[in-house]
Parts: C-alpha cells; structure tokens; sequence
C-alpha cells in the first residue's frame, strides 16, 4: 500500500520542488518582475508556494488537478494576470505539481533533482544587457549604478534554475525543427476586420 503522508525528507523535498516549479513558471515570473499586482507582488510567490504545499500535503480528502487549478487562478488574479487559452498553463503547472507529490509519497525525487539541474531558459528582463549605450536618458537604473555609495548596496546573485518553467504538454505537436504548436488567441476567432 502507498503512502499517504510525507516523510519529513520527502516533505522537504516536495517544498523545494515547489518553489522549482514555480520559479520556472515564466507567467507567473513575468508578473512578479513586472508588478503586475503591485509593489507586494513578490511576496506572491512564497504565499502560493506554502498554500500549494499545505493544499496538497495536508487534506484528508484526495486532491485533483482542479483543485490546485483553482489555487493557481487565485493567487495569478491577484497578480492581475488572465490567460486567453483557458488555463492551459494552470493545469500543466497542476499536473507537475501532483505528479511530484505522488513521486515523493514513493521516495522518489527524481523530477526534482532534474529541475535542480537543469538551467533555465529565461532571463529576467531587469538585467542590463549592454552598457554601450551613451545617452543619459534618465534612468533610475544609471543614477543607481553611478552612484558613490553603490559599494554599501546589497545585491541578490541570480538563482541558478530559478526562473523558467516549461511543461511540455501531452497535446501540442512539435514541428521539425524542435518548436511546439500552439493554437492561437480566442479573441480575434470569427471576426475579419
């Protein structure tokens, strides 16, 4: 008979594969880097992350994907951000996350020490990418960096595997050259301009 409560190494593990996921969910990033729900929106993240675990670790009834589906809108909404595809994303993120849990209920840590090695692919757009660039256009990132007591600031170093998340969905078709099929936006369906 499977297991049905984590033991407290599967435990930890199951969290950090969490934070994996998520880190490596690129809306969910993008939304984070961009504010998109306001100054607080970092502290989105680690919230969805702790309800995600205690949703899924400590229910007596069986979890199912649209109950993390849920979850996930939730917390996106409050990032302000809606997708077009009818949460395609939601339930990719949701099946990852109980394919994990299941894994863990059996010792297996696989798929996350798999995330854990692999880079990702996305780099946050705050990052400068040139500084060739000579004119002053005012901006608050050149006044910061050419400022004297730049010494006495605190930085975070990027977090290796921290920022992409790609599912690759059962569904969607890859063409010859390794790109994914995607159907397109419901909105423009059915009318010509």
């Amino acid at each position: 008979m499977a297991a049905t409560q984590l033991s407290p190494e599967a435990a930890t593990q199951f969290q950090e594969g969490i934070n994996l996921v998520l880190s490596r969910w690129t809306a969910l990033q993008m939304a984070v880097d961009h504010n998109s729900g306001g100054p607080h929106s970092s502290r989105i993240p680690p919230l969805l992350s702790q309800s995600l675990f205690s949703l899924i670790t400590k229910s007596k009834e069986k979890i199912y994907r649209d109950n993390v589906v849920l979850m996930l809108g939730h917390y996106m909404d409050l990032l302000r951000t809606d997708f077009e595809d009818g949460g395609i994303e939601y339930k990719e993120v949701a099946v990852k996350l109980l394919t994990m849990h299941e894994e863990c209920l059996e010792g297996n840590f696989n798929s996350i020490k798999s995330l854990k090695a692999n880079p990702p692919r996305w780099v946050p757009s705050c990052i400068p990418q040139d500084d060739s660039d000579d004119d002053d256009n005012g901006n608050i990132t050149d006044e910061i960096v050419s400022d004297d007591d730049s010494s006495a600031m605190v930085v975070d170093a990027p977090e290796t595997g921290s920022r992409d998340f790609q599912v690759d969905s059962i569904d969607s078709p890859q063409t010859d050259d390794g790109w994914t099929v995607v159907g397109g936006s419901r909105r423009n369906r059915g009318r010509r301009n």
